[in-house]
């Protein structure tokens, strides 16, 4: 795991500071501006399964796009992608994208990182992403991203578009008040989402982290 978080550590600096992390930031700032419904990290929590569920069926799509069904999208399937779609992003920010969910520099984009790529279009809500949408077949899925945009707003206590340390020890005291282990459970949950080590997480390493708790699993196209 050591060296899978290198591989992280490595380009998440580059990607600090991206276009794509300033254009996700303040996407994140501007849907926190109207609040969550949820109250607790529990309420989060009891929705994994239903979670876990709707990015299975993600699969399906992920399949369409990987055209030589090698179990990964490369930037030239993900590019022919936007075009069928008639998404109208440019080869830079496409190439962001690709970047940004790639997060093992392999130059293949692997069913994970593809539920996190979809979730950052969602987010990101471009003009032409709508009718997109239906063509991809993410009509049900919007309910899902709306939960995990929902979910980092909740942890995004001061509404900045990155979720602190202290902040995410306050989103687990709201739900275990008085519990000695809320602190330890807050630090082990904030490492796994803070993979760059700053202290600070992104709207994408905690779309990653959730894959991860849901039962995604970078390598689970291996063992099928």
């Amino acid at each position: 795991m050591g060296a899978v978080l290198g591989r992280h550590d490595t380009h998440k600096r580059s990607f600090h500071g991206s276009k794509l992390e300033a254009k996700m930031v303040d996407a994140m700032q501007q849907r926190a501006s109207h609040g969550t419904s949820l109250k607790s990290f529990d309420s989060i929590i009891m929705k994994f399964p239903k979670i876990d569920e709707s990015f299975r069926k993600c699969k399906t799509i992920f399949e369409r796009f990987d055209e030589d069904s090698n179990g990964e999208i490369d930037k030239e399937e993900l590019k022919h992608c936007f075009q069928k779609l008639e998404i109208s992003f440019t080869e830079e920010e496409i190439c962001d994208l690709f970047e940004a969910c790639d997060i093992n520099e392999d130059m293949g984009m692997k069913f994970n990182e593809f539920i996190v790529f979809l979730c950052l279009v969602y987010l990101l809500n471009e003009p032409a992403v709508s009718e997109a949408k239906i063509k991809m077949g993410l009509g049900n899925l919007e309910a899902t991203f709306e939960t995990l945009v929902d979910a980092f707003v909740f942890l995004d206590k001061n509404k900045d578009g990155y979720v602190s340390k202290d902040e995410m020890i306050q989103a687990i005291n709201e739900t275990t008040t008085g519990e000695r282990s809320s602190g330890r459970i807050a630090m082990k949950r904030f490492e796994e989402m803070d993979w760059d080590k700053n202290g600070m997480v992104t709207f994408k390493e905690f779309l990653f982290a959730f894959t991860r708790w849901v039962g995604i699993d970078e390598n689970e196209d291996d063992d099928e």
